[in-house]
């Protein structure tokens, strides 16, 4: 009976090693729940063994139930007849056995039914819940879409709508992109308007929309006529009653589970959340930055399951008398396969832990001015792990949803023609993949983001810091690895900077965000390594990788690779 937890070494390293007790604390506030609720845990010893039953849960049905239902669910797709859609069959079971599971409101206080765990460990049960099943994960993954209600909406809103999410008597959806505003949010025309009563209609079209067919919306409206900008949008909630018409679900490359509507809105009611004018500049923002981490936990599930299908199939397939796992060509493929694995994982569950840090903090400062107390020392360090989760999230998605498309593109490659066939499952996850690193904002766009961290140089005292430690033996020449990339990094950073070319800087962004990933991911590498010595091989291969690739990143730069970009109609057009 496989078990997507308890069967993965590394995941149960990475949360053994996770460190949440003041993270717990804060999402407990003070364990304050502990005598209003049974199974509420009195200290961090009881809320850590709660985390793991959970994911013990997580990871079981996963690999029993969700899993073995995948390739059902890719053939049969999403059904949309008269303009209702139908999940498949499959689908319909697993959502029934994570909401009996009470997995559904993850992150949602227990008051409305829900468990009340820190992001990074939801974040966890997505990993699982995508290896099994990648468009699953669309649906079990828009739990942020409650966790925005519960951070911005009034109290009674939160009465209303977050126990339906909390028992899976609903599922929701982010509704934010239009046909003529894809990830030009500002550019949303879909109308919010109040009647004369004061009440609040929607009208318009949104497109592309992920599981649109959802029973509670979120919609990123234009509430403030005669704007054109983010700053006359604002953030609304409606049921999915019959004013909202699905007028088609998308005819996709993957992830068929999970439908994906086109939408039209006629006067259908609504109410506000939080403030007008913030739709976009706070609560899209906030929205859009936990779906990006989920994604990049998708990606990081569909990598596994695809190293998964690889290496049993060099194992079983035979060729020239021998497995194939003994073909050095073949066998190196899976060490660069689980070297990846286990890099992204690190950094992953470093990003979910600097959300955590940035959201529980800010709880802690509402409760303490709520009270009339100081939180100068709070506020401190939001601002801190702000500015951490600003870069760390973008990051994360660019490199872990790329790396999902290279892993499922070598697993098919070990398979050779059979793995094109669609008897194999490695054919599902290299279509599931390739949707990871273009929706809640493409890899480009992730480097845009991220990149002004990277400009700043924000981990600059963390990496001193590491380079004033004392390493032995293979960790010591390790980090003097480290050491190099970090050079190469500040003299291409430098060599972009002194140009003062804007069009050259935002060229050379996606070598620079590369290159401080690769000391960001390989200090966290050299961390477990100290407590894990089969952490060591991982860390060598990757650091060693790292510095040959930021070398190869600063010959780009520094030989004006992008130089050309002024004369770019010349090129293509010729």
């Amino acid at each position: 009976m496989p078990n997507f937890f308890t069967d993965n070494k590394d995941i149960v390293f990475q949360f053994e090693n996770l460190d949440l007790e003041y993270i717990t604390e804060l999402t407990e506030d003070g364990y304050k729940d502990a005598g209003k609720f049974d199974y509420a845990p009195k200290d961090y010893n009881e809320a850590k063994e709660n985390y793991r039953k959970v994911m013990e849960i997580a990871g079981d049905i996963s690999g029993n139930i969700i899993a073995p239902l995948a390739a059902e669910v890719d053939e049969e797709g999403a059904h949309f007849e008269d303009g209702v859609v139908t999940y498949a069959k499959g689908t319909q079971e697993a959502l029934k056995r994570l909401s009996q599971a009470d997995l559904m409101g993850f992150t949602l206080p227990r008051k409305y039914g829900g468990l009340n765990m820190p992001m990074t460990i939801y974040t966890m049960s997505i990993e699982m819940v995508s290896r099994a099943d990648a468009s699953l994960m669309n649906l079990y993954g828009l739990q942020d879409i409650g966790e925005t209600i519960n951070k911005f909406a009034k109290d009674e809103q939160k009465d209303e709508f977050l126990p339906q999410f909390s028992d899976g008597s609903a599922t929701g959806a982010m509704v934010l992109t239009e046909p003529d505003a894809g990830s030009d949010l500002q550019a949303v025309n879909l109308k919010a308007y109040q009647d004369e009563d004061g009440n609040w209609k929607l009208n318009g079209v949104k497109r592309f929309i992920t599981n649109g067919s959802g029973d509670i919306l979120l919609v990123l409206a234009r509430s403030e006529p005669g704007t054109i900008d983010g700053r006359g949008l604002s953030m609304f909630v409606c049921y999915g009653d019959d004013t909202v018409v699905v007028r088609r679900i998308e005819n996709k490359l993957g992830i068929h589970g999970s439908p994906t509507c086109e939408l039209q809105f006629n006067d259908t009611p609504c109410q506000l959340i939080g403030k007008r004018k913030l739709g976009l500049i706070k609560y899209v923002m906030d929205l859009m930055n936990g779906a990006r981490l989920g994604v990049s936990a998708q990606a990081m599930g569909i990598s596994q399951a695809a190293y998964e299908e690889a290496l049993s199939y060099a194992k079983a397939r035979e060729q020239f008398g021998k497995a194939i796992i003994e073909i050095p060509a073949v066998k190196n493929l899976l060490i660069d396969m689980r070297t990846t694995l286990g890099t992204n994982r690190s950094l992953l569950y470093a990003t979910a832990k600097s959300v955590d840090m940035r959201d529980k903090l800010i709880e802690r400062i509402e409760h303490l001015k709520a009270e009339g107390k100081p939180a100068k020392e709070e506020m401190e360090l939001q601002k801190k792990y702000n500015k951490i989760a600003a870069l760390l999230t973008p990051m994360c998605k660019f490199i872990l949803t790329e790396s999902a498309n290279k892993i499922t593109y070598d697993s098919l490659q070990i398979h050779g023609g059979t793995g094109y066939m669609k008897e194999f499952s490695v054919e599902r996850l290299a279509r599931d993949a390739r949707i990871t690193n273009i929706y809640e904002g493409t890899s480009q766009l992730q480097v845009v983001a991220a990149i002004g961290g990277v400009i700043n140089d924000l981990y600059a005292n963390k990496f001193d810091e590491y380079e004033s430690k004392n390493y032995n033996g293979q960790l010591a020449d390790l980090t003097m690895h480290l050491k190099k990339i970090r050079k190469i990094y500040k003299e291409s950073l430098s060599f972009v900077q002194e140009k003062n070319d804007e069009t050259f800087q935002n060229a050379a962004s996606k070598d620079l965000v590369e290159m401080y990933s690769y000391l960001i991911t390989g200090y966290l590498l050299i961390d477990e390594a100290e407590k894990d010595d089969r952490k060591l091989h991982i860390a060598k291969r990757y650091i060693l990788r790292s510095l040959a690739a930021c070398k190869q990143n600063s010959e780009a730069i520094k030989l004006e690779l992008y130089s050309d970009l002024q004369n770019v109609e010349d090129i293509v057009e010729n």
